[in-house]
Protein backbone atom coordinates (compact mmCIF):
# COMPACT_ATOMS: atom_id res chain seq x y z
CA UNK A 1 0.00 0.00 0.00
CA UNK A 2 1.86 3.41 -0.90
CA UNK A 3 2.03 6.07 1.72
CA UNK A 4 -0.71 9.07 2.19
CA UNK A 5 0.28 12.24 1.21
CA UNK A 6 0.77 13.22 4.90
CA UNK A 7 3.11 9.82 5.61
CA UNK A 8 6.83 11.07 5.87
CA UNK A 9 7.82 7.86 5.36
CA UNK A 10 10.12 7.40 2.62
CA UNK A 11 9.26 4.91 -0.31
CA UNK A 12 10.90 2.79 -2.61
CA UNK A 13 9.85 3.59 -6.73
CA UNK A 14 7.13 1.00 -5.87
CA UNK A 15 5.14 2.96 -3.01
CA UNK A 16 6.34 0.31 -0.78
CA UNK A 17 6.94 2.29 2.92
CA UNK A 18 10.53 1.91 3.13
CA UNK A 19 11.43 1.17 7.59
CA UNK A 20 13.04 4.78 9.36
CA UNK A 21 16.79 3.64 10.31
CA UNK A 22 17.48 5.06 13.49
CA UNK A 23 19.41 7.96 14.00
CA UNK A 24 22.32 8.17 12.03
CA UNK A 25 25.00 9.37 13.94
CA UNK A 26 28.58 10.25 11.22
CA UNK A 27 31.99 8.63 11.89
CA UNK A 28 34.30 11.43 11.88
CA UNK A 29 38.17 9.04 11.27
CA UNK A 30 37.98 7.75 8.12
CA UNK A 31 37.43 3.47 7.63
CA UNK A 32 39.38 1.07 6.15
CA UNK A 33 37.73 -2.25 5.13
CA UNK A 34 39.18 -4.89 2.38
CA UNK A 35 36.94 -4.78 -0.16
CA UNK A 36 38.41 -7.12 -2.93
CA UNK A 37 38.14 -10.98 -2.75
CA UNK A 38 41.54 -12.66 -4.00
CA UNK A 39 40.79 -13.59 -7.74
CA UNK A 40 42.11 -16.87 -6.78
CA UNK A 41 39.24 -16.93 -4.41
CA UNK A 42 36.61 -15.72 -6.84
CA UNK A 43 37.55 -17.87 -9.64
CA UNK A 44 37.43 -21.04 -7.68
CA UNK A 45 33.86 -20.02 -6.25
CA UNK A 46 32.51 -19.32 -9.89
CA UNK A 47 33.82 -22.41 -11.30
CA UNK A 48 32.04 -24.44 -8.63
CA UNK A 49 28.80 -23.07 -9.91
CA UNK A 50 29.73 -23.94 -13.50
CA UNK A 51 30.50 -27.47 -13.20
CA UNK A 52 27.97 -29.05 -14.36
CA UNK A 53 26.47 -31.93 -11.83
CA UNK A 54 25.94 -35.48 -12.15
CA UNK A 55 23.43 -38.30 -10.60
CA UNK A 56 25.62 -41.04 -9.08
CA UNK A 57 24.32 -44.29 -10.32
CA UNK A 58 23.57 -45.77 -7.04
CA UNK A 59 20.59 -43.79 -6.81
CA UNK A 60 19.48 -44.79 -9.72
CA UNK A 61 15.78 -46.51 -9.78
CA UNK A 62 17.65 -49.40 -11.28
CA UNK A 63 20.13 -49.93 -8.94
CA UNK A 64 20.11 -52.65 -5.85
CA UNK A 65 18.74 -50.69 -3.36
CA UNK A 66 19.50 -52.77 0.20
CA UNK A 67 19.26 -52.21 4.10
CA UNK A 68 21.27 -49.27 5.66
CA UNK A 69 24.05 -50.21 7.78
CA UNK A 70 25.50 -48.41 10.58
CA UNK A 71 27.60 -51.31 12.36
CA UNK A 72 26.32 -54.43 12.68
CA UNK A 73 22.67 -52.72 12.39
CA UNK A 74 20.73 -53.12 9.90
CA UNK A 75 17.85 -50.34 8.91
CA UNK A 76 15.42 -51.63 6.45
CA UNK A 77 14.15 -49.93 3.06
CA UNK A 78 11.06 -47.98 4.62
CA UNK A 79 11.56 -47.64 7.87
CA UNK A 80 12.36 -45.31 10.81
CA UNK A 81 14.99 -47.13 13.18
CA UNK A 82 16.42 -45.54 16.29
CA UNK A 83 20.20 -46.75 17.18
CA UNK A 84 22.69 -46.52 19.63
CA UNK A 85 26.32 -45.45 18.30
CA UNK A 86 29.29 -45.87 20.58
CA UNK A 87 32.10 -42.88 20.59
CA UNK A 88 34.29 -45.52 22.15
CA UNK A 89 34.62 -48.65 21.32
CA UNK A 90 35.60 -50.78 24.41
CA UNK A 91 35.55 -53.42 26.72
CA UNK A 92 35.08 -51.48 29.61
CA UNK A 93 34.47 -48.52 30.81
CA UNK A 94 32.20 -45.32 29.42
CA UNK A 95 31.18 -46.03 25.46
CA UNK A 96 29.03 -42.97 25.50
CA UNK A 97 26.75 -44.18 23.45
CA UNK A 98 24.75 -41.82 21.55
CA UNK A 99 21.43 -41.65 20.05
CA UNK A 100 20.88 -42.20 16.09
CA UNK A 101 17.58 -41.71 14.80
CA UNK A 102 18.13 -43.78 10.63
CA UNK A 103 14.98 -42.64 8.01
CA UNK A 104 15.64 -45.75 4.98
CA UNK A 105 13.71 -44.57 2.33
CA UNK A 106 12.04 -46.92 -0.24
CA UNK A 107 14.26 -45.55 -3.56
CA UNK A 108 17.93 -45.02 -4.10
CA UNK A 109 19.15 -41.15 -3.29
CA UNK A 110 22.03 -39.52 -1.07
CA UNK A 111 22.87 -40.56 2.60
CA UNK A 112 22.42 -37.04 4.55
CA UNK A 113 23.62 -36.56 8.43
CA UNK A 114 22.61 -34.17 10.31
CA UNK A 115 23.82 -33.30 13.69
CA UNK A 116 23.83 -31.00 16.46
CA UNK A 117 26.07 -30.70 19.29
CA UNK A 118 29.18 -30.75 18.03
CA UNK A 119 29.85 -28.56 21.09
CA UNK A 120 28.24 -30.52 24.17
CA UNK A 121 26.56 -27.07 25.53
CA UNK A 122 25.14 -25.62 21.89
CA UNK A 123 21.61 -26.55 22.58
CA UNK A 124 19.84 -25.33 19.13
CA UNK A 125 20.96 -28.28 17.48
CA UNK A 126 19.24 -30.89 19.89
CA UNK A 127 16.40 -28.96 20.00
CA UNK A 128 16.04 -28.67 16.29
CA UNK A 129 16.27 -32.59 15.92
CA UNK A 130 14.11 -33.54 18.74
CA UNK A 131 11.59 -31.08 17.05
CA UNK A 132 12.33 -32.90 14.07
CA UNK A 133 11.31 -35.70 14.86
CA UNK A 134 8.04 -35.32 16.13
CA UNK A 135 4.68 -36.73 14.85
CA UNK A 136 4.07 -33.48 12.77
CA UNK A 137 7.02 -33.95 10.73
CA UNK A 138 8.08 -37.27 10.96
CA UNK A 139 6.07 -40.29 9.99
CA UNK A 140 3.28 -41.99 7.71
CA UNK A 141 1.48 -38.99 5.49
CA UNK A 142 4.18 -36.02 7.30
CA UNK A 143 7.13 -34.44 5.24
CA UNK A 144 9.35 -36.48 6.50
CA UNK A 145 7.46 -40.43 5.43
CA UNK A 146 9.73 -42.75 5.24
CA UNK A 147 7.20 -44.55 1.94
CA UNK A 148 8.08 -41.75 -0.31
CA UNK A 149 11.76 -40.91 1.12
CA UNK A 150 14.74 -41.69 -1.36
CA UNK A 151 18.20 -41.97 0.16
CA UNK A 152 18.90 -42.02 3.87
CA UNK A 153 18.29 -39.50 6.50
CA UNK A 154 20.67 -40.15 9.61
CA UNK A 155 19.36 -37.67 12.66
CA UNK A 156 22.21 -37.40 15.53
CA UNK A 157 20.93 -34.09 17.99
CA UNK A 158 23.88 -35.05 20.67
CA UNK A 159 26.95 -36.03 18.87
CA UNK A 160 29.37 -34.86 21.79
CA UNK A 161 27.73 -36.88 24.23
CA UNK A 162 30.08 -36.14 27.18
CA UNK A 163 30.32 -32.36 26.98
CA UNK A 164 26.60 -32.35 26.76
CA UNK A 165 25.90 -34.00 29.81
CA UNK A 166 28.50 -31.32 31.82
CA UNK A 167 27.12 -28.25 29.48
CA UNK A 168 30.34 -27.44 28.12
CA UNK A 169 31.61 -27.15 24.57
CA UNK A 170 34.62 -29.65 24.77
CA UNK A 171 34.92 -33.36 25.17
CA UNK A 172 35.81 -35.17 28.80
CA UNK A 173 39.85 -34.41 28.15
CA UNK A 174 39.18 -30.75 27.69
CA UNK A 175 39.65 -30.53 24.04
CA UNK A 176 36.66 -29.58 21.04
CA UNK A 177 36.00 -32.03 19.05
CA UNK A 178 35.54 -29.82 16.06
CA UNK A 179 38.97 -29.30 15.84
CA UNK A 180 40.49 -33.06 15.47
CA UNK A 181 38.89 -34.26 12.18
CA UNK A 182 39.77 -36.82 10.68
CA UNK A 183 41.14 -37.74 13.88
CA UNK A 184 43.81 -40.53 14.95
CA UNK A 185 42.79 -43.99 16.08
CA UNK A 186 46.26 -43.86 18.76
CA UNK A 187 45.71 -40.77 19.74
CA UNK A 188 43.96 -38.81 22.81
CA UNK A 189 40.43 -39.07 23.51
CA UNK A 190 39.02 -36.79 21.37
CA UNK A 191 41.12 -37.74 18.24
CA UNK A 192 40.11 -41.00 18.89
CA UNK A 193 36.55 -39.78 18.78
CA UNK A 194 36.44 -37.97 16.20
CA UNK A 195 38.68 -41.19 14.21
CA UNK A 196 35.75 -43.33 15.22
CA UNK A 197 32.96 -40.39 13.84
CA UNK A 198 34.56 -40.00 10.74
CA UNK A 199 35.45 -43.40 9.26
CA UNK A 200 32.02 -44.78 10.95
CA UNK A 201 29.30 -42.15 10.21
CA UNK A 202 30.31 -39.41 8.74
CA UNK A 203 32.82 -40.09 5.62
CA UNK A 204 29.79 -42.42 4.32
CA UNK A 205 27.78 -39.75 4.12
CA UNK A 206 26.53 -37.73 0.77
CA UNK A 207 25.64 -34.59 2.41
CA UNK A 208 26.56 -32.94 6.18
CA UNK A 209 24.26 -30.25 7.46
CA UNK A 210 25.83 -29.40 10.85
CA UNK A 211 23.75 -27.14 13.69
CA UNK A 212 25.82 -24.72 15.87
CA UNK A 213 25.44 -22.21 17.88
CA UNK A 214 27.91 -19.09 19.05
CA UNK A 215 30.13 -19.75 21.85
CA UNK A 216 29.28 -18.55 25.23
CA UNK A 217 29.33 -14.81 25.61
CA UNK A 218 28.19 -14.15 22.28
CA UNK A 219 25.01 -14.61 19.73
CA UNK A 220 24.67 -15.43 16.09
CA UNK A 221 22.43 -14.27 13.71
CA UNK A 222 20.93 -17.32 12.14
CA UNK A 223 23.23 -17.93 9.00
CA UNK A 224 25.21 -20.64 6.90
CA UNK A 225 28.53 -21.19 7.07
CA UNK A 226 30.04 -22.86 3.90
CA UNK A 227 33.19 -23.30 1.40
CA UNK A 228 31.64 -21.75 -2.07
CA UNK A 229 33.91 -23.14 -3.77
CA UNK A 230 32.62 -26.46 -3.18
CA UNK A 231 29.97 -27.53 -5.88
CA UNK A 232 27.96 -29.43 -3.49
CA UNK A 233 28.42 -27.31 -0.50
CA UNK A 234 27.05 -23.92 -2.56
CA UNK A 235 24.20 -25.33 -3.40
CA UNK A 236 23.10 -26.92 -0.55
CA UNK A 237 23.87 -23.52 1.34
CA UNK A 238 21.73 -21.91 -1.12
CA UNK A 239 19.07 -24.47 -0.92
CA UNK A 240 19.05 -23.77 2.81
CA UNK A 241 16.59 -20.69 2.54
CA UNK A 242 18.15 -18.18 4.53
CA UNK A 243 19.35 -14.67 3.78
CA UNK A 244 22.51 -15.00 5.57
CA UNK A 245 25.61 -17.09 3.69
CA UNK A 246 29.55 -16.99 5.00
CA UNK A 247 32.14 -18.17 2.42
CA UNK A 248 34.56 -20.05 4.50
CA UNK A 249 36.53 -23.20 4.08
CA UNK A 250 36.27 -23.59 8.14
CA UNK A 251 38.90 -24.31 10.60
CA UNK A 252 42.00 -26.71 10.28
CA UNK A 253 40.59 -29.73 11.94
CA UNK A 254 36.76 -28.51 11.46
CA UNK A 255 34.43 -31.00 10.23
CA UNK A 256 33.28 -28.80 7.75
CA UNK A 257 37.15 -28.64 6.24
CA UNK A 258 37.86 -32.35 6.37
CA UNK A 259 34.44 -33.11 4.85
CA UNK A 260 34.96 -30.54 1.82
CA UNK A 261 38.65 -31.87 1.01
CA UNK A 262 37.04 -35.23 0.89
CA UNK A 263 34.66 -34.61 -1.68
CA UNK A 264 31.70 -34.21 0.64
CA UNK A 265 29.08 -31.60 0.66
CA UNK A 266 29.28 -29.77 4.21
CA UNK A 267 27.29 -26.77 5.73
CA UNK A 268 27.07 -24.95 8.65
CA UNK A 269 24.63 -23.40 10.75
CA UNK A 270 24.70 -21.13 13.14
CA UNK A 271 22.05 -19.85 15.46
CA UNK A 272 21.68 -18.04 19.01
CA UNK A 273 23.72 -18.55 21.71
CA UNK A 274 25.43 -21.70 23.97
CA UNK A 275 23.47 -22.89 27.06
CA UNK A 276 20.35 -21.16 25.79
CA UNK A 277 17.19 -22.01 23.77
CA UNK A 278 16.42 -19.54 21.03
CA UNK A 279 12.69 -20.24 18.85
CA UNK A 280 14.11 -18.26 16.19
CA UNK A 281 16.97 -19.88 16.05
CA UNK A 282 15.21 -23.50 15.85
CA UNK A 283 12.41 -22.63 13.58
CA UNK A 284 14.82 -21.32 10.88
CA UNK A 285 17.25 -24.52 11.36
CA UNK A 286 14.04 -26.68 10.88
CA UNK A 287 12.87 -25.07 7.96
CA UNK A 288 15.99 -25.08 6.52
CA UNK A 289 16.67 -28.86 7.18
CA UNK A 290 13.35 -29.68 4.92
CA UNK A 291 14.33 -27.10 2.22
CA UNK A 292 17.73 -28.98 1.66
CA UNK A 293 16.14 -32.21 1.75
CA UNK A 294 13.61 -30.98 -0.56
CA UNK A 295 16.15 -29.62 -2.70
CA UNK A 296 18.11 -32.85 -2.72
CA UNK A 297 14.94 -34.41 -4.11
CA UNK A 298 14.73 -36.78 -1.13
CA UNK A 299 11.41 -35.63 0.01
CA UNK A 300 8.38 -34.28 -1.75
CA UNK A 301 7.86 -30.31 -2.25
CA UNK A 302 9.48 -27.44 -3.49
CA UNK A 303 12.35 -25.37 -1.21
CA UNK A 304 10.86 -22.16 -0.06
CA UNK A 305 13.89 -19.44 -0.83
CA UNK A 306 14.00 -15.94 0.17
CA UNK A 307 13.90 -12.61 -1.52
CA UNK A 308 17.39 -11.79 -1.10
CA UNK A 309 20.92 -13.65 -0.21
CA UNK A 310 23.96 -11.63 1.18
CA UNK A 311 26.62 -13.70 -0.17
CA UNK A 312 29.58 -12.37 2.10
CA UNK A 313 33.23 -13.21 1.75
CA UNK A 314 34.48 -10.81 4.38
CA UNK A 315 33.00 -8.29 7.40
CA UNK A 316 33.78 -5.36 9.70
CA UNK A 317 34.71 -5.66 13.13
CA UNK A 318 32.89 -3.39 15.84
CA UNK A 319 35.52 -3.25 18.86
CA UNK A 320 35.36 -1.61 22.50
CA UNK A 321 37.97 1.25 23.34
CA UNK A 322 37.00 1.30 26.89
CA UNK A 323 37.09 -1.01 29.56
CA UNK A 324 34.12 -1.90 32.01
CA UNK A 325 30.90 -3.10 31.44
CA UNK A 326 29.10 -3.31 27.98
CA UNK A 327 25.15 -3.02 27.04
CA UNK A 328 24.67 -4.01 24.19
CA UNK A 329 21.87 -1.40 22.06
CA UNK A 330 21.68 -3.26 18.61
CA UNK A 331 21.73 -7.08 18.93
CA UNK A 332 22.63 -9.90 16.36
CA UNK A 333 20.21 -9.34 13.54
CA UNK A 334 20.14 -5.49 13.44
CA UNK A 335 20.39 -3.09 10.63
CA UNK A 336 22.94 -0.12 11.80
CA UNK A 337 24.03 3.08 10.37
CA UNK A 338 27.97 4.54 9.96
CA UNK A 339 28.25 6.01 13.30
CA UNK A 340 25.16 4.78 15.03
CA UNK A 341 25.49 3.91 18.79
CA UNK A 342 25.48 0.10 19.06
CA UNK A 343 26.66 -0.29 22.53
CA UNK A 344 27.57 1.66 25.52
CA UNK A 345 30.54 0.74 28.28
CA UNK A 346 30.12 1.97 31.84
CA UNK A 347 32.68 1.51 34.64
CA UNK A 348 30.93 0.60 37.87
CA UNK A 349 34.11 1.92 39.79
CA UNK A 350 33.89 5.65 38.21
CA UNK A 351 30.30 5.89 38.40
CA UNK A 352 28.84 8.41 36.40
CA UNK A 353 30.97 7.61 33.27
CA UNK A 354 29.61 5.86 30.23
CA UNK A 355 31.22 5.72 26.96
CA UNK A 356 29.40 5.24 23.38
CA UNK A 357 30.60 2.43 21.11
CA UNK A 358 29.30 3.78 17.67
CA UNK A 359 29.67 1.35 14.26
CA UNK A 360 31.97 1.87 11.77
CA UNK A 361 30.12 1.58 8.29
CA UNK A 362 26.74 0.34 7.74
CA UNK A 363 25.39 -2.97 7.72
CA UNK A 364 24.22 -6.10 9.18
CA UNK A 365 25.06 -7.33 12.95
CA UNK A 366 25.38 -10.78 12.81
CA UNK A 367 27.22 -11.66 15.90
CA UNK A 368 27.17 -9.48 19.27
CA UNK A 369 28.87 -9.63 22.96
CA UNK A 370 26.46 -11.10 25.39
CA UNK A 371 29.86 -11.08 28.29
CA UNK A 372 28.99 -7.70 29.88
CA UNK A 373 33.10 -7.44 30.92
CA UNK A 374 35.00 -5.98 28.27
CA UNK A 375 38.82 -4.20 28.09
CA UNK A 376 40.34 -1.99 25.40
CA UNK A 377 40.03 -3.84 22.14
CA UNK A 378 37.50 -6.55 23.02
CA UNK A 379 34.99 -7.22 20.04
CA UNK A 380 31.55 -6.51 20.94
CA UNK A 381 29.86 -6.99 17.48
CA UNK A 382 30.34 -8.30 14.01
CA UNK A 383 29.27 -6.68 11.01
CA UNK A 384 28.32 -7.47 7.83
CA UNK A 385 29.10 -3.83 5.74
CA UNK A 386 26.03 -3.51 3.21
CA UNK A 387 26.33 -0.69 0.58
CA UNK A 388 24.22 -2.38 -2.34
CA UNK A 389 20.94 -3.34 -2.72
CA UNK A 390 20.23 -1.49 0.75
CA UNK A 391 16.49 -1.10 0.13
CA UNK A 392 15.96 -4.65 -0.28
CA UNK A 393 17.60 -5.42 2.78
CA UNK A 394 15.33 -2.32 4.50
CA UNK A 395 12.19 -3.91 3.01
CA UNK A 396 12.80 -6.94 5.71
CA UNK A 397 13.40 -5.11 8.52
CA UNK A 398 10.77 -4.54 11.66
CA UNK A 399 10.31 -1.64 13.59
CA UNK A 400 12.85 -2.41 15.86
CA UNK A 401 15.69 -2.79 12.99
CA UNK A 402 15.72 -6.55 12.83
CA UNK A 403 15.86 -8.38 9.81
CA UNK A 404 12.52 -10.72 9.57
CA UNK A 405 14.53 -13.86 8.48
CA UNK A 406 12.52 -16.36 6.10
CA UNK A 407 10.17 -18.70 8.09
CA UNK A 408 10.24 -16.41 10.94
CA UNK A 409 6.89 -14.44 9.67
CA UNK A 410 4.96 -17.63 8.66
CA UNK A 411 5.25 -20.06 6.09
CA UNK A 412 7.89 -19.24 3.55
CA UNK A 413 6.64 -19.30 0.00
CA UNK A 414 8.16 -21.00 -2.57
CA UNK A 415 9.86 -19.28 -5.61
CA UNK A 416 12.38 -19.38 -8.31
CA UNK A 417 16.25 -19.19 -7.72
CA UNK A 418 15.97 -16.51 -10.68
CA UNK A 419 13.64 -13.91 -8.58
CA UNK A 420 16.40 -14.26 -5.32
CA UNK A 421 18.52 -11.27 -5.50
CA UNK A 422 22.11 -12.10 -4.54
CA UNK A 423 24.01 -9.23 -2.77
CA UNK A 424 27.66 -9.69 -2.76
CA UNK A 425 29.86 -8.62 0.34
CA UNK A 426 33.15 -8.85 -0.82
CA UNK A 427 36.08 -8.70 1.44
CA UNK A 428 38.08 -10.78 3.45
CA UNK A 429 37.78 -12.51 6.99
CA UNK A 430 40.28 -11.23 9.50
CA UNK A 431 42.25 -14.01 11.05
CA UNK A 432 41.17 -16.18 8.11
CA UNK A 433 37.65 -17.17 9.42
CA UNK A 434 34.70 -15.74 10.40
CA UNK A 435 35.09 -16.17 14.56
CA UNK A 436 38.73 -16.05 14.23
CA UNK A 437 39.13 -12.51 16.14
CA UNK A 438 36.26 -13.74 18.77
CA UNK A 439 38.82 -15.20 19.98
CA UNK A 440 38.47 -19.06 19.53
CA UNK A 441 41.14 -20.11 17.58
CA UNK A 442 43.77 -19.21 20.33
CA UNK A 443 41.87 -22.13 22.51
CA UNK A 444 42.55 -24.17 19.75
CA UNK A 445 45.86 -23.16 18.52
CA UNK A 446 47.88 -24.12 22.06
CA UNK A 447 45.77 -27.41 21.56
CA UNK A 448 47.53 -28.42 18.16
CA UNK A 449 51.08 -27.21 19.69
CA UNK A 450 50.29 -29.93 23.13
CA UNK A 451 49.05 -32.06 20.94
CA UNK A 452 51.70 -32.06 18.49
CA UNK A 453 54.36 -31.89 21.68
Amino acid sequence: MAASSDDPSPTDGEGDKIPVSRVKRRRHRPLKVANQIPQRRRKEIEKALEEPGSTPKKWSRSSDWKSHRIGRKLVKPGTIRQIEFDLMDIEIGESWPIPITVVHGTRPGPIVTIIGAIHGNELIGPLALTYLQSANIMGEGMAIDPSSVAGTIRIIPIVNMPGYRRSTRYMSDGRDLNRFFPGKENSNTTSRVAHRLWSELFSTSDHIIDLHTAALGRTNMPQVRANLANRLSNRSARAFGIELILDSEGPKGSLRRISDESGISCITYEGGGSDESDPESIQVALYGILNVLRGLKMIPGYPSRPRFRLLASGSVWIRSDYGGLLDVLAPAGSFVEEGEVVATVSDPENPGQMMDVKSPTQGLMICSATHPFVTTGTPIGHLIPITKAVKTVQRRLDEEGLLVLSGTDGEPPWREDEEIEDISVEGVWEGGSPDAEWGDNLRAAAEEEADEA
